[in-house]
């Protein structure tokens, strides 16, 4: 009878040791989820004003159409990527678009007029107000997946986390384009 009702009592210890890391993974699934979505809401913000940079440096008279163009085609990538919820996809487009706005930033210094421009002042304070939220909200985003991935080889959770197919998630990493110096002196040469 003891012996019955250790074992009664072991059991359900243990189911609901089991309860508690099931929670916990689904708690950590969904932290990825909201800081996924975090993002999301910041590169609409951002894909919806890009337009708007781009027509007022296209009204300046003779502006770099290579350098409009390049920002618009990385702008349609990372709508794509972010339709897709493609994490590596995104990763390399954002590199591009940065890339392409960094140099729209800088060719925009050859020209005065565009310079001073309050609208095209407000556009380039409000998109980098967006990149640095952006890059914010992709350190919360890792730090979930982070948690997620370790949380999951964990012993014993690995056992639960295997049982109910949870699995690892995909962090969001930069373009090597990105990582590497830039190139102030070709910059400058552009303008």
């Amino acid at each position: 009878m003891i012996v019955t009702l250790v074992v009664i009592v072991l059991l359900v210890a243990l189911l609901f040791y089991g309860v508690m890391i099931y929670n916990n993974l689904v708690n950590l699934k969904h932290a990825i989820s909201q800081a996924w979505a975090n993002i999301d809401v910041l590169l609409k913000q951002r894909h919806d004003e890009l337009p708007k940079l781009v027509e007022v440096c296209r009204q300046s008279m003779h502006f770099e159409q290579e350098t409009l163009e390049r920002v618009v085609r990385a702008r349609s990538q990372v709508q794509q990527a972010r339709e897709a919820g493609d994490v590596r996809g995104l990763g390399r487009a954002e590199g591009a678009l940065r890339s392409g706005l960094g140099a729209l930033f800088a060719v925009a210094e050859a020209y005065p007029d565009l310079k001073t421009n309050e609208t095209f002042q407000h556009l380039q304070a409000r998109i980098s107000g967006l990149e640095e939220s952006i890059a914010d909200r992709r350190e919360f985003y890792n730090a979930a997946v982070n948690a997620n991935n370790v949380r999951i080889e964990q012993f014993p959770d690995v056992i639960v986390a295997r049982l109910l197919a949870f699995g690892p998630a995909e962090l969001f990493k930069v373009a090597s384009a990105e990582r590497a110096d830039v190139d102030l002196k070709g910059l400058f040469a552009a303008s």
